[in-house]
């Protein structure tokens, strides 16, 4: 007996799925939302952000005796091993005034951006858990470590205050130029972690790298050396005074010493310096944050 053999139904087009799919409100699973909306969805989870900041600040010397003293004892161990390393034996406090104040208030904020940079390279590949388990935007995490790292140098500021009154600092109208500096510099830092996110999300290895990168411009941000003192050589390049000065580590390093240290005096500000700082953290920020955006859809996945 003969058996008439059938031809499977033809499989619908694509687009004939996709309009099934428009008609009954459904849309593609992990797809990107636009740009306004991912900012509004961003900004709905912001008492997430805040929270998920502060735990992980909380929990960060948890298993430590000392516990959150080690917020303020870590950065002000740094600045005495820099102090011994660079003030004393290689002499770079020669000419500076008020070197310690200088020094501590340099690898504060510069610990600032350091810390902010290497968690937002971590902030996906380390997070892999969350991201596959949840869905949120993803920038809400390299934005989340950034203000971590914030509230650290909140707790290491009181250290330094603490420091510049021992060294004879009052306080005076220019020490309100603290928030516009450090309200600059966590934009710069956020963006820069989430273009460092995206990054360490695709090529974790980035991470093991990132040390290296971060020591050399830490070198060559004036933490530990008189920027505005090389800047008067005759011997040095013009091409090199030109990026010492719109180095961006080294603009908000320098505009918070001119804001507490009185003897850090505005000539030794780079020129147009509220500019550069300014450009650094819309370029950074803005830009850091579309980078981040094009990729929403592949975080976590693979």
């Amino acid at each position: 007996m003969s058996q008439v053999l059938h031809a499977p139904p033809p499989a619908p087009a694509e687009d004939d799925l996709a309009a099934l799919a428009a008609r009954h409100g459904l849309s593609v699973s992990g797809a990107r939302p636009s740009l306004p909306e991912y900012v509004r969805q961003l900004w709905a989870r912001r008492h997430f952000i805040n929270a998920f900041a502060t735990a992980k600040l909380t929990a960060q010397y948890s298993e430590a005796k000392l516990g959150q003293v080690w917020q303020v004892a870590t950065p002000l161990l740094n600045a005495a091993v820099y102090y011994f390393v660079f003030g004393i034996l290689l002499g770079t406090s020669r000419g500076v005034a008020d070197y310690v104040p200088f020094l501590v208030t340099g690898v504060f904020v510069w610990t600032f951006t350091q810390n902010s940079i290497m968690s937002g390279t971590r902030a996906i590949s380390g997070n892999l858990g969350l991201v596959r388990a949840l869905h949120f935007p993803r920038a809400a995490l390299p934005v989340s470590f950034a203000l971590q790292q914030l509230q650290q140098l909140l707790f290491s500021m009181a250290a330094l205050v603490l420091i510049l009154l021992g060294f004879g600092m009052t306080p005076g109208v220019s020490w309100v130029l603290v928030l516009p500096v450090l309200a600059l510099q966590f934009v710069f830092n956020a963006g820069v972690s989430m273009v460092m996110a995206r990054m360490g999300a695709k090529t974790p290895d980035i991470a093991q790298l990132m040390p290296f990168v971060l020591r050399t411009w830490m070198y060559v941000s004036g933490v530990m050396w008189s920027i505005d003192r090389t800047l008067t050589r005759s011997d040095v390049p013009h091409v090199v005074k030109v990026l010492l000065e719109s180095n961006p580590a080294a603009v908000y390093i320098d505009l918070m010493r001119f804001a507490l240290i009185d003897s850090f005096k505005a000539h030794q500000l780079p020129h147009h310096v509220w500019a550069l700082a300014l450009g650094w953290a819309l370029l950074a920020g803005v830009g850091g944050f579309i980078y981040f955006w094009k990729a929403e859809e592949t975080y976590g996945r693979g």
